[in-house]
Parts: C-alpha cells; structure tokens; sequence
C-alpha cells in the first residue's frame, strides 16, 4: 500500500474543512470551525486497481497577508488548492499560494484547484470566463460542493492518480 500526503491550501472559510469532511466520512456540517495549524485525516482508495491511502492535510486559512509554513508542505505528493466560488478574492489566494507551493515543491508536483460551494453557483463572484481561463492554462479545476458532494471524488480521484503517475516517473 502506498502513503500519499496532499495538503489542502487555501484562504480563510472556503470549505477547505469540509471538502475533507465530505470526502473521508461523506458528511457535511454548517457549522464553522477554523482550522489552527492543521488537521491531519486519512482515507483508503483504490485508483487503477492500487490501494493508496490519502493523508490529507487540511491547513489553516491563508489571506494576502499571512504567509504558508513551508514545513507542512515539506514531503507532500500533491495539493488541493480551495477557493470560495462566492469571494473572488479566495480565488487570487489560492493562485498565490499555488505559485509558492510550486516553488517550494517542484513545478511538476500534482495539483488541482477547487472552486467550492458550486451549490449557490448563482452567487459567485468567480466567472466562468475566468474559470475557463484557469483551465485553458492547464490548471486542473473542479467546481465543488461540499454540501451536495458535487465533483469531490473526482477531484480527489484525479489528483491521487496523478500522484501514482509522478511516482511511476520517480521510480
């Protein structure tokens, strides 16, 4: 069995918490809980027929004020980068944060940026003209709830391939 750490980045209360929540005990909660530090939780899959077990790392919020430990990332097979599709400004945090991991990680390092709360699309300031955007740049990107479920095991999927991927060319 293979041991793969993702950590899960973005700013403050985009759903970075309960993405996790949902897709390791398929529950979503209301409530608001911020992270300090980080939480570290831990599912079993099965991705082109080999067990891999996540070990997400949900860490704190970041603004464009605060910086990321690099510590947490150190070790790391991939990342989630989490956006707040109803605050654009969660948007550009991620994107910064997504420069600084790949500096500290490797260009090459698999990642996927989330845009959550598809569920209340009506209310988002991100467009889809910039979402488009994002994509023709090549940044793999999911519209996300972690109310309704939508796209989080397939984000998840495509991440943990791709990391069994970037292992296949390490080895």
């Amino acid at each position: 069995m293979v041991n793969k750490k993702i950590c899960m980045m973005g700013g403050f209360a985009v759903g970075k918490t309960s993405l996790v929540a949902r897709y390791v005990h398929s529950v979503f909660s209301d409530a608001y809980l911020s992270t300090v530090g980080v939480k570290i939780s831990k599912k079993l899959v099965t991705v082109d027929g080999r067990e891999i077990t996540m070990v997400l790392w949900d860490m704190e919020g970041k603004d464009l004020y605060t910086t990321v430990n690099l510590a947490y990332l150190r070790g790391a097979m991939g990342f989630l980068l989490v956006a707040d599709g109803t605050r654009l400004e969660t948007l550009d945090v991620a994107l910064e944060l997504r420069e600084t991991a790949l500096a500290g990680l490797g260009s090459d390092i698999p990642h996927c940026l989330l845009v959550n709360k598809a569920d209340i699309m009506g209310q988002w300031e991100v467009s889809p003209e910039r979402i488009h955007a994002l994509k023709e740049q090549g940044i793999p990107l999911f519209c996300t709830s972690a109310k309704t479920g939508q796209s989080i095991e397939e984000a998840f999927t495509v991440l943990a391939r791709r990391t069994l991927q970037g292992s296949a060319r390490a080895g």
